[in-house]
Parts: C-alpha cells; structure tokens; sequence
C-alpha cells in the first residue's frame, strides 16, 4: 500500500524507511559531488597529469628508475624514488656535488653540451629571452627516422612536466612524447621542435634540476644503446649498431619485425 491509496495508514515502520531511504540517497548524492568537485579542483590546479606520471613511473622497471647520479658514476647503485623530478629530492644537493666517474667514450651521437635532457628522450635548450627550446634527441631521431605523421601542440597550449607533448605515427606505431618541462607554447616547427615559455623562471637552476646534463647524459645514453642492442637482438634480424657502433638512422625502417611496442614504450616512458 502506497500513499495516496485508499486504505493506506503510515507506520513507524514506513516513517524508518522513508527517513534511510532518503539518507542513503542524500550519502549517494554527497559522495558524487564531492567526487567531481576534487576533480574539477584537481583539473584546475593541473594535478591530474602529475598523479598519472606518478603511477606511470611505478609502472617502469627497475633498470630504467636509476638515479641520475648512478648514471654519471657518483653512487655505485641508486634507484630514483622522485619520478625523476630532481626538484624535490632531499638527498640531490649530497650526492650532486661528488666526482663524476667512468671514462666517456665516443658514442656516436650529437648530444651538445648547451643542452639539458630528459629521459623521454628529448633536449632543452635555454634561450636568451627566457623561453626555450625543445625536440627530439639523436636517440629519439635515429629510432622513428621520418615520422610518417606528426601532431605538435598548438600556440598558446599549456603543458606539464611529463605531460604528452606531441604524437609521432611511424610505420603503424603512435609514439607519445612527454614534455620535459611545464610552460606555455610559444612557438612550433614542422622538425619535431617546440619553443616554451616555463612556468617557472628558467634563471633558476631548481627549476631545470630534474634535467639530465654532462656525465649523466653520457651515463643513460651507454645504457638506452644497450637496451636497444638487447631488445633489437633476434634471429634474422638486421644489425641496429652500424660499423664501430653508431647507432643505424632510421631504426623502425631497418628492422620492422621488432618488438616496436616494447622497444617505444621503454624509450618514450610509456607503460
């Protein structure tokens, strides 16, 4: 019997259940609201692309966690336990100032030294007007060779560290590359190269600290080539090192039966 009807009479019983009915729902409704609402806020205050690289990075193997400062030879073992953001790692500025290690020798590549880098394989070069610029590095560029597609950010776009910056389609394969630092774009040109205002003042070495240079970058691009020799390393399969060890231009096309989901995702931090 329902309200309404002839013959109905309220009871306790339907008073209890009418007042948890409408706390359920009232719990129900809450919980949603404040769901979106901390999304919303989250969306806004560009938490949302950080809290995705953190579970990203969990995601990666141990082998491709090491710290910056294993790399250039200033600790025997570390594994990095920030995300590789330099800014916030308490323990930076004790290992920063150790001798580098380890003989640099010829790898075959245009790595300049008026650069910073950052593990998804793509430089930042400083300019005089405070913007900078950035692209792919000569690993990233010796791997796609000519991108069959290629979507840059537009002008005026807002990006975040380790935010997906561009998209590459080769042979099939959607390559995503992460932004290596937060700021605005402020210019774009068809070679796979963006021009970034940072968000932050690029005078201040904090802000650029997560970046890989000097004996660092000779550290992690000896090992990118060993993963990519292990990982290219199959029967029938066309050598990915030329004579005397330089990398082969154009990877994708040199070897197409490659594992190519693997090998991008572990040089392009996909998981």
């Amino acid at each position: 019997m329902f309200p309404g009807i002839d013959g109905f009479h309220w009871t306790v019983g339907h008073i209890v259940f009418i007042c948890l009915f409408f706390a359920v729902a009232a719990t129900i409704l809450t919980t949603v609201s404040s769901a979106a609402w901390r999304t919303a806020k989250d969306f806004r205050e560009r938490k949302v692309v950080d809290l995705c690289w953190k579970a990203d990075f969990a995601e990666l193997p141990e082998s491709d966690r090491r710290c910056r400062h294993e790399l250039a030879g200033r600790v025997i073992s570390r594994t990095c336990d920030n995300q590789f953001d330099c800014r916030h790692c308490d323990n930076y500025s004790h290992f920063a100032v150790l001798p580098p290690t380890g003989h640099a020798r010829d790898l075959g590549l245009d790595y300049p030294a008026d650069r910073l880098y950052h593990r998804g394989h793509t430089w930042v070069k400083p300019e005089q007007d405070g913007s900078v610029s950035i692209g792919l590095d000569a690993i990233a560029g010796h791997v796609i060779g000519k991108p069959d597609l290629l979507q840059l950010p537009k002008i005026g776009e807002e990006l975040d560290v380790n935010q997906i910056a561009w998209r590459i389609k080769k042979n099939g394969n959607d390559i995503l590359v992460r932004a290596p630092l937060e700021g605005t774009i402020v210019g774009v040109s068809g070679d796979s190269a963006i021009r970034m205002r940072p968000r932050l003042d690029v005078q201040n070495p904090v802000n650029l600290r997560h970046l890989l240079r000097g004996p660092e970058v000779h550290g992690w691009v000896t090992r990118e080539l060993e993963r990519l020799q292990i990982q290219l390393r199959s029967a029938g399969a066309q050598p990915s090192l030329a004579d005397g060890g330089v990398l082969v231009n154009g990877l994708m096309d040199a070897v197409p039966d490659a594992d190519w989901n693997t090998v991008l995702a572990d040089t392009f931090l996909e998981v």
